[in-house]
């Protein structure tokens, strides 16, 4: 992996840990997510008259990859109301780039090196072994945030293929991007409007800032994903994305006053050995 590809994946990790904490730190999960879906959303409507449509190939895989993020941005709002985020996000997080290189090579093709498969492991090792220590940090912990962050796993290893595969055929990345966020908008921010209509829009007129810049974070992170993935192997891609738990750390220690211990740290370079793997690979 070239080392500008490298650096564009550990920004969009980085803007990636960053909407996270912002839905962990709103007051109502579930608002917090489709707030900051509706908001990618509305960017991207603002955005998608100037660009071309992708090919018409990737529609298929847009529409799977919107049904796939709806069930995930859900997950995601249901794991952060029943736990920490600095236990739910690692093995959200940390599970899926196993899953995927385990499917890359029927599914995809993709055959890799022992350092890029090197990488990967340690990366996910790190990241897990950061939620097992959460977890023993806490002992009152419910098994429920480790369910339903373990069901997001696969919903997150699946969206990562269509997507991977999508925005290979869609001949636009850009613009494949903006549809995607645009359709997962609707049904998310439909509902929560469905839902409880009054006290959606008042949550927006009070936390309209953190959602755009959450939004636009959201945007970012999976848009320079997309991107990589078409200049490097999903799996590798997908594995070197997961380095956002290194922030995801410092922003739960730093902005969400978690707890976070020297044995997290210490994961923490097992996954910058990853990294350092895959950019060898």
């Amino acid at each position: 992996m070239s080392g500008g590809v490298l650096l564009i994946v550990l920004f969009g990790a980085f803007l990636h840990a960053s909407w996270n904490a912002i839905v962990k730190g709103s007051g109502d999960k579930f608002f917090g997510a489709a707030s900051v879906t509706g908001a990618a959303g509305l960017i991207a409507l603002f955005i998608l008259p100037f660009l071309p449509l992708p090919n018409p190939a990737s529609w298929g895989y847009i529409v799977a990859s919107t049904v796939t993020q709806v069930f995930y941005m859900s997950l995601v709002a249901a794991a952060y109301k029943s736990g920490d985020m600095s236990e739910a996000y690692p093995i959200m997080r940390g599970t899926p780039p196993l899953l995927v290189a385990l499917v890359s090579a029927p599914l995809v093709g993709e055959v890799m090196g022992w350092r890029s498969w090197l990488g990967i492991v340690l990366i996910c090792s790190g990241v897990l072994a950061m939620a097992l220590d959460a977890r023993r940090r806490n002992r009152g912990a419910s098994s429920r945030t480790a369910l339903l962050a373990l069901a997001n796993a696969g919903f997150i290893a699946s969206y990562t293929i269509i997507d991977g595969l999508g925005v290979r055929v869609s001949g636009a990345p850009i613009s494949y991007t903006l549809w995607l966020f645009l359709m997962n908008a609707m049904p998310l921010a439909g509902w929560a409007l469905y839902r409880e209509p009054n006290r959606f829009i008042q949550y927006l007129r009070n936390h309209w800032r953190p959602a755009m810049i959450g939004g636009v974070g959201t945007l970012g992170s999976y848009g320079l994903a997309l991107w990589a993935m078409t200049m490097a192997p999903i799996a590798v891609v997908a594995a070197l994305r997961e380095t956002a738990i290194l922030f995801g750390v410092l922003i739960s220690a730093v902005v969400l006053k978690e707890k976070v211990g020297l044995p997290r740290f210490i994961a923490a370079g097992l996954i910058v050995l990853g990294a350092i793997s895959l950019r060898l690979s």
